[in-house]
């Protein structure tokens, strides 16, 4: 495997892994300060690390969320499709989804997220 892969497998493991933390800080560590996450589920997208930030702290710390990885699919260097399963306190209970991630130097520089499949 690539370095390249195996950098893109670590980050989001580790993505995953402080998000189920609820730690805000160091969960926008691992995004681009112009980052783009767009979520047709919710209905918005969500710019830079203050709507991350904000996306964060509503749909994840409120509703307690832990997110498992399903499966990992990296396209090429800098792109990623992510299958997540979502339990928490929200209606459903247990949800799937997907993350889109593109990757720049190291960062999330955008996201397409789907949480509603």
């Amino acid at each position: 495997m690539s370095e390249l892969k195996t950098d893109i497998k670590e980050i989001a493991s580790d993505w995953i892994t402080v998000g189920n933390s609820y730690n805000v800080e160091d969960y926008l560590a691992f995004y681009h300060q112009d980052v783009i996450l767009n979520d047709p589920s919710v209905g918005r997208k969500f710019i830079g690390l203050s709507g991350i930030k904000e996306y964060f702290e509503s749909y994840f710390v409120g509703y307690q969320t832990q997110t498992t990885i399903v499966s990992l699919n990296i396209i090429d260097a800098e792109h990623a499709h992510l299958e997540v399963s979502f339990t928490g306190n929200f209606p459903e209970g247990e949800i799937g989804g997907i993350f889109d991630l593109t990757f720049n130097a190291g960062k999330i520089s955008s996201v397409e997220a789907d949480l509603s499949s």
